[in-house]
């Protein structure tokens, strides 16, 4: 039995922790292994701040925001460098004010797992290709010439997914929309209609998409309990970072928790919202286990109605030689 295809995900998803300094700073990820991150996603946890995200393909020092509709900016003092373990942070106070604490989320393309694609809009209804290899079950679409919303398509959102948007960068309830041409992405080619933020004349796009990989990514939805003895998911590794949505109910917002972020399971646990500029918070709990994860909170954001997640290994449950992991 094959337990994952990836025994080390430290290859292709990081989270690093750190604290600014004020001056130039050569951020050094601490994974088991060197990982050239493509996309850097930052956010200061020690005060309020916009979330930013800078990635390999726009280059550095341009930034969008996933909390805010704002279009692309260039931060000359933002991330300056992406490095063979890590990247370079300027003085930009969203990125390194000193003494003030940061996280970042970094992943590397991958044929399999993670694509980011750039395009320019037409108006018309089309598909636009893809070097994933695989099927996209996550897109998150972003305008970046002009302001608009942060679209997400996820396989597990509804019924009928291709149909309905959710927006990264609010606290709302599914969409029905038919901003992907109401069509089920491939593995060559994603579909977007002749509207929207994702397809305006003339605008550039960026699009991050992922795909789910045994061992190291999974991309699904439960039914919350509403008690604190919540449910718990299979992901088929421990996870190192989990985003949650419920995509049910408007008011509640994406929540980010995070291996680095939360030394053990229990209560009082880390998080983060991606949707608004909040510091981050303590007091949702959520248990990073061996196989997956469990909610153990009545909070409507992670544990009622349809709960939406994305989330990244640390290590697989089982490696490919048979040995398990442990829970944190």
């Amino acid at each position: 039995m094959a337990y994952t295809t990836i025994d080390n995900p430290e290859l292709y998803f990081q989270v690093k922790t750190y604290t600014g300094t004020g001056s130039s700073n050569a951020i050094t990820l601490d994974g088991s292994e060197n990982m050239q991150p493509d996309l850097v996603w930052n956010k200061i946890r020690s005060t309020t701040g916009i979330h930013r995200m800078t990635d390999a393909v726009r280059g550095v020092t341009k930034e969008l925001y996933p909390d805010i509709v704002d279009a692309e900016d260039t931060q000359a003092q933002g991330v300056t460098a992406f490095g063979s373990n890590g990247f370079t942070v300027g003085t930009n106070a969203g990125y390194n004010t000193s003494s003030a604490t940061y996280v970042a989320w970094c992943w590397k393309e991958q044929s399999g797992i993670f694509d980011i694609v750039g395009y320019t809009g037409n108006d018309t209804a089309r598909t636009i290709s893809h070097s994933l290899s695989a099927v996209p079950h996550m897109m998150i679409i972003k305008k970046r010439s002009q302001t608009g919303n942060w679209a997400v398509y996820h396989h597990k959102n509804t019924s009928a997914p291709q149909t309905d948007v959710l927006y990264l960068d609010t606290d709302g309830a599914t969409q029905d929309d038919t901003w992907f041409n109401d069509t089920v992405p491939t593995s060559s080619v994603f579909s977007v209609d002749g509207s929207g933020a994702v397809n305006n004349n003339g605008q550039t796009i960026i699009a991050y998409l992922f795909s789910e990989k045994q061992g190291y990514s999974k991309f699904g939805s439960f039914k919350g309990t509403e008690n604190a003895d919540g449910a718990t998911i299979w992901c088929g590794f421990r996870p190192a970072f989990v985003m949650f949505k419920n995509s049910g109910m408007s008011s509640t917002s994406w929540v980010i928790v995070d291996n680095k972020r939360q030394s053990y399971n229990g209560n009082n646990n880390s998080y983060l919202y991606a949707d608004t500029n909040s510091a981050e918070q303590t007091g949702v709990n959520v248990d990073l286990l061996s196989n997956g994860f469990k909610t153990r909170h009545n909070l409507s954001w992670i544990n009622e109605e349809t709960i939406t997640y994305m989330a990244f290994a640390e290590a697989p449950f089982v490696n490919s030689k048979g040995v398990p992991c442990n829970a944190r």
